[in-house]
């Protein structure tokens, strides 16, 4: 009787767990919505799109520089890659310029994949 209850104990532990686990690691909808928009006007070469786009999301440069990614490229670089060079130039000037060493097992980018 013990062994049956520890068993449906445990399968209703990890059970929940894993439920757990599965809704904390989502992204939130907005939030991907919103990086979604900042990748895709990163891409137009327009300046006026692309700190319109930040604004209204109420983002600033140096953070979208150093934390999000587009189709697994960094910000600046998926800007490059698409012609846009003005976002690209202004989004490196907002990178820190100094040297550091950092764990790159702890460092944390968004990183966002959507289709054009």
């Amino acid at each position: 009787m013990n062994k049956i209850k520890s068993t449906i104990t445990t399968a209703i532990t990890v059970t929940l767990l894993a439920g757990a686990s599965f809704t904390s690691s989502a992204m939130d909808k907005y939030i991907e919505d919103s990086l979604i928009e900042v990748c895709k006007a990163s891409t137009t070469n327009s300046m006026l799109k692309f700190n319109k786009t930040m604004k209204s999301y109420r983002l600033n440069n140096k953070a979208v520089a150093n934390k999000v990614m587009c189709n697994g490229d960094d910000i600046t670089d998926f800007a490059r890659n698409h012609g846009s060079y003005k976002v690209a130039a202004k989004l490196e000037k907002s990178l820190n310029g100094n040297v550091s060493i950092t764990d790159v097992a702890a460092l944390s980018k968004i990183d966002v994949k959507f289709v054009e």
